[in-house]
């Protein structure tokens, strides 16, 4: 890298915003395979700059003009997003497989364990920890070469050891069935070990 760097008193290091920062710490953040119809047939790209938006049922992921993803999304108007868990790294990786050339499908897709979604037309990955399936809300540009793609989710199914019921410990219910966090740049964590987070007295959401 070419950026320089040097640090102060307070043992902080300036890092220039001219470059990635993102490239120079690790960051946590979900991972998410989104599922689109592409052509005859569906598509599935792992993606890591996703979230829900706000508590309303809206979704939204980062992607560029460039990616199949993203043409798919705006022409048949609706994606699936499937939250793999620790056991299907393996899976999620092979989503991100190169194609072979514009129009082609993700190499060895055929092959990955899927279910179909019940609402939108597209694809789910097996025994994901969570699906949704979304509608297109809107496609937000200007974000430099990158987009946010906001659906609306129209439906949503969790494995049954990772739903949260009374009477049941949330330390537990994880500990049992784990996350998969990605942690930029290129790495991935299970994350089953978890605590209360200790919010003051007369906190509101």
């Amino acid at each position: 890298m070419s950026e320089s760097s040097s640090s102060d008193d307070s043992g902080m290091v300036s890092l220039d915003p001219r470059f990635p920062v993102w490239e120079r710490v690790f960051t946590t953040g979900p991972l998410v395979v989104i599922g689109s119809r592409e052509g005859d047939g569906y598509d599935l790209a792992p993606k890591h700059l996703a979230m829900p938006l706000g508590w309303e049922g809206h979704f939204g992921f980062v992607c560029t003009p460039t990616h199949g993803t993203h043409r798919n999304v705006r022409e048949h108007g609706s994606f699936t997003v499937s939250y793999p868990g620790p056991d299907q790294v393996v899976v999620t990786s092979l989503t991100a497989a190169p194609r072979s050339g514009e129009g082609a499908a993700t190499p060895g897709l055929s092959s990955l364990p899927t279910l179909p979604a019940e609402v939108v037309d597209g694809i789910v990955l097996k025994d994901a920890h969570l699906v949704l399936e979304c509608e297109l809300d809107r496609i937000v540009e200007g974000f430099g070469r990158a987009s946010l793609i906001v659906g609306t989710v129209v439906a949503a199914r969790a494995r049954a050891g990772a739903v949260r019921v009374t009477g049941v410990d949330d330390e537990g219910l994880l500990r049992d069935d784990p996350l998969l966090v990605y942690v930029n740049p290129g790495r991935y964590a299970s994350v089953a070990e978890t605590h209360p987070f200790p919010f003051p007295a007369g906190f509101q959401r």
